[in-house]
């Protein structure tokens, strides 16, 4: 009996994360319409990047902050199979992630689903993104999440960019509503 690598291994994982993402969400659409589906998805794929940025920072010894971020998102991007590049302006402020083949938009096209593709990935990645960068934002410092361009809006690559900047300070004796 062969055993596998750890390549085979993770292709596998690879393989059945990517399938059981599109299966439950196609089943979802089955029963309840397109539309709750993607609610429902949205409503996943805003606490799953928790978990995923969470076990990367551990994994990695990373800290929160821009430049964990940027290590963190690099590897997430590595093994779900992205080309991509991440660029950090030169004071170390803006991380902007270029994604020139999206593992995601190819297997809507691969399965006929390429009309969908816009709509899933405008809202997917709008809200997982902006999780990850609430994941590395800290008291001190927050970091904003934008979309520039999407592969599946019919742009070359998309542009993903990560800005850094300090928190507003409450004054002391005042609560976050504003009141005394």
């Amino acid at each position: 009996m062969k055993n596998l690598t750890d390549a085979e291994k993770a292709e596998y994982f690879r393989k059945s994360y990517t399938s059981v993402d599109g299966l439950w969400f196609m089943k979802v659409e089955e029963l309840f319409g397109f539309d709750e589906a993607l609610k429902i998805d949205r409503l996943v794929w805003s606490i799953f990047p928790k978990i995923q940025a969470r076990t990367l920072r551990t994994m990695l010894k990373a800290d929160k902050g821009i430049e964990g971020l940027a290590r963190c998102i690099s590897a997430k991007h590595s093994v779900e199979g992205f080309d991509f590049e991440a660029k950090m302006d030169e004071d170390g402020r803006l991380l902007r992630l270029i994604i020139s083949k999206c593992p995601w938009h190819e297997l809507l096209v691969r399965s006929g689903r390429e009309p969908l593709s816009e709509r899933v990935g405008t809202t997917i990645c709008n809200v997982e993104y902006a999780t990850w960068a609430e994941e590395f934002g800290d008291g001190a410092r927050r970091i904003s999440f934008s979309l520039e361009s999407q592969i599946c809006k019919g742009d070359g690559v998309c542009t993903f960019c990560f800005e850094e900047s300090e928190a507003p300070r409450i004054p002391e004796g005042r609560h976050s509503s504003g009141a005394l």
